[in-house]
């Protein structure tokens, strides 16, 4: 379950990454995700049974209506983990992330109603990139990239939330949204 980013941030975000690839090295470099389905993730499940994504989509409805509208901003970037060679490349953001923690957690209170284990790891606001998986290139692409979003402003309305489906196998993986509710 996740916010999708706003048309224009997605275009600034998609002109951000272009700059970065054009500087990055020939060779095995990091695997980019699809930018067409950006979207900052509140709540990863995994595999779901067909029956239970009803069940699902009912607490996406549920927990979008206590949630107003608000914005997000980016600002720098980062990895997991933040030294050596990367796995995950993100950037990060400086407003919205109360707002996304708390519907992050009204999220799991829906989910916990309707029988799914609570989220044991703290919520950390973010937007994947790409994929390093610890290539020698990553750390260079973390340093173009923080380079890069140092001069933008990127702001986004934060308006739905979507459960995803990823659709992973022969390429990076595509999101098809299974259900969708409006905030506020």
């Amino acid at each position: 379950m996740a916010v999708p980013l706003g048309e224009q941030a997605r275009a600034a975000v998609e002109n951000l990454v272009e700059t970065v690839r054009a500087t990055e090295p020939e060779g095995r470099g990091v695997r980019w995700v699809r930018l067409e389905g950006l979207h900052i993730t509140l709540r990863f499940l995994g595999p779901t049974a067909e029956p239970r994504v009803a069940d699902v989509a009912t607490a996406v409805a549920r927990a979008a209506p206590r949630t107003p509208p608000f914005s997000v901003r980016v600002a720098g970037a980062g990895s997991f983990p933040p030294v050596g060679r990367p796995r995950t490349i993100w950037l990060d953001l400086d407003r919205g992330f109360d707002e996304l923690a708390a519907l992050a957690g009204r999220l799991d209170d829906a989910l916990a109603d309707i029988g799914w284990e609570r989220e044991r790891r703290p919520f950390r606001a973010h937007l994947t990139l790409a994929r390093a998986d610890g290539v020698r290139a990553g750390p260079a692409t973390v340093a173009a990239l923080k380079a890069a979003v140092a001069g933008a402003t990127i702001e986004s309305p934060i308006d739905r939330l979507i459960l995803f489906e990823s659709i992973t196998g022969s390429g990076r993986a595509r999101y098809v949204a299974r259900a969708e509710a409006p905030l506020g």
